[in-house]
């Protein structure tokens, strides 16, 4: 082994010897420190038997801990709110919130508005004022207190502070196309874009059986009765199947898209998709609308169809005969939410949840059904 030394330019020749000593031609020692070498020792494997402990459930405490530090979190942020609208520069004018009161006004025609002060809510495309039906005053109220609870005029340009009064002006704008009175064709693009997730449904999704090598263990507990999760997403999907191929699109046949042990989706057969498409194109601009939200919160065609025509006011006549036949609780938003997440409720009751993951989006799906009812019910 050869080492250089600062003092020269030329490597110095080392040489071992004695006692763990290296020896250099001026006769210098290094000692080498050393320890003594030890054999590991392997830990023996778990000798316990039978499947691995259930998932940590949190204490009853904890969720009104997360309650709590939540609120408090709210407050902060609204003071730290207040205080940025407060001291806002001159010429920050949508750093501000530039109105007081937010109340609704009836038009001669019987229309609902929205007023800010004395300044009419518009819909963005046409800046037009957003009228709402006369049979939709709980929409009108809704769309108020969305605007009563902002605190700058920059909120209202993020459509996630105002999710009714979007869902509202995507109605209003396709009925202005449906008469030909605002350019473009928004039902068609929608028609098309609701049609592609027929072939990959949440509802028509379902797990493949159990084989031999599933941890049987793990999905095997009181609470759910020894059922798999395809067993579950089947009890689930068919009363919602069998009502739609009863009520809604009656003679033609749903199956499932994802075939056992398959992951390439299946199509529905080509009448199926007809009738379907033809049923989205006759619906009225604010069930159109509503369709469209439910869809892209729930990943759902059925789900979707199943929630708006059983709140719709176009749709009594379809409800009547079975509210009165069985008086079975409607289909809500736990329902329609239960439908869209069972694969999600499966995985968390095994696994357990993610914090501000899983309870957020949980909340923000029953949200967006929430305004689907909302959009779509009214009083006539």
């Amino acid at each position: 082994m050869k080492l250089s030394t600062s003092k020269a330019t030329a490597p110095f020749l080392y040489k071992p010897c004695k006692n763990g000593r290296i020896l250099n031609h001026t006769s210098s020692c290094y000692k080498f420190h050393t320890g003594i070498p030890r054999a590991a020792t392997p830990l023996p494997l778990p000798a316990a038997v039978g499947p691995p402990p259930a998932a940590p459930l949190p204490a009853a405490s904890q969720y009104g801990e997360q309650v709590n530090r939540r609120r408090r979190q709210a407050e902060l942020l609204k003071r730290g709110q207040d205080l940025r609208a407060s001291h806002v520069k001159p010429g920050s004018a949508l750093k501000k919130r530039f109105w007081k009161d937010v109340h609704v006004k009836t038009t001669p025609e019987g229309h609902h508005t929205v007023h800010l002060d004395g300044r009419p809510v518009r819909a963005p495309t046409t800046k037009s004022v957003l009228p709402i039906p006369p049979s939709k005053p709980h929409l009108a109220s809704a769309i108020a207190l969305e605007w009563d609870l902002l605190v700058s005029a920059q909120q209202a340009l993020k459509q996630h502070h105002i999710p009714l009064t979007s869902i509202a002006s995507r109605a209003y704008d396709i009925a202005l196309q449906d008469k030909g009175q605002a350019p473009g064709d928004a039902r068609q693009e929608m028609v098309t874009m609701l049609m592609r997730y027929l072939d990959t449904d949440t509802l028509l999704c379902w797990a493949p059986a159990r084989s031999q090598h599933d941890a049987m263990q793990l999905e095997e507990s009181a609470d759910r009765a020894n059922k798999s999760l395809r067993e579950i997403q089947i009890r689930v999907a068919r009363p919602i199947i069998s009502y739609l191929t009863t009520n809604i699109w009656p003679g033609i046949e749903i199956k499932p898209v994802l075939d056992d042990g398959s992951i390439v989706p299946a199509s529905q057969p080509q009448e199926t998709r007809d009738v379907i498409r033809g049923w989205i194109s006759g619906l009225g601009p604010w069930e159109l609308a509503g369709l469209e939200r439910a869809v892209l919160a729930g990943k759902s065609l059925c789900v979707a169809a199943r929630l708006v025509v059983e709140w719709s006011e176009n749709f009594r006549s379809v409800n009547e005969p079975d509210e009165q036949a069985s008086k079975s609780p409607k289909f809500g938003i736990e329902e329609a939410a239960e439908a869209c997440s069972l694969e999600v409720a499966w995985q968390t009751g095994m696994w357990g949840e993610v914090e501000d993951s899983h309870d957020v989006d949980k909340e923000d799906l029953r949200r967006q059904f929430g305004s689907v009812i909302l959009i779509v019910s009214g009083t006539s």
